[in-house]
């Protein structure tokens, strides 16, 4: 069994290396994983958390996308509990 929540830190990345790290977690992401949290920051702009709503709305083992504890963070729910 794997990890039920992954935590990815994307501070630093570009927005095309941001992509790459997220999809490789949600390919390896197993039924045990139901969230993915990605912490993006927020004191230098929003353009990670624009992507990643942007990008993962649709993705098909994505059921949604919620705020995460704080405004630097953002959470795809890939199964409820």
């Amino acid at each position: 069994m794997g990890n039920p929540i992954i935590t990815i830190d994307l501070h630093g990345m570009f927005r095309d290396e941001a992509i790459k790290t997220i999809d490789k977690a949600l390919k390896n992401a197993d039924f045990s994983t139901y969230q993915i949290k990605l912490v993006h920051g927020y004191n230098r702009g929003t353009s990670l958390k624009t992507m990643i709503t942007e990008e993962y709305r649709y993705h098909p083992k994505v059921i949604r996308i919620k705020p995460g504890d704080n405004l630097g963070t953002t959470i795809l729910v890939l199964r409820e509990l």
